[in-house]
């Protein structure tokens, strides 16, 4: 059965923002996708959404893309954090 939470949002996508928010660093998307239980695939399509969003943004360096959030992406992400609280 599923919680209140998922009434409301798409899981995956929001604990994405959520899991970004909570470790203030840049993070690889494999770590991402590993903290949200989902393949590595599918976080890059939500990523990719999110970044056309204005969610997220991408920095390379080297071989490898960070991802962080930016400054509206931190705003919906504690919009997030506090409906998750409100319902659960």
């Amino acid at each position: 059965m599923k919680d209140n939470f998922d009434i409301f949002f798409r899981r995956k996508p929001a604990l994405m923002l959520v899991a970004l928010k909570r470790i203030a660093r840049a993070r690889y998307g494999s770590i991402l996708a590993k903290e949200v239980d989902c393949t590595y695939s599918h976080a890059v399509k939500i990523l990719q959404s999110l970044e056309k969003l204005g969610l997220v943004v991408f920095e390379k360096k080297g071989r490898i893309k960070l991802i962080k959030l930016t400054k509206r992406g931190q705003e919906v992400s504690d919009d997030i954090e506090n409906i998750k609280r409100v319902v659960s």
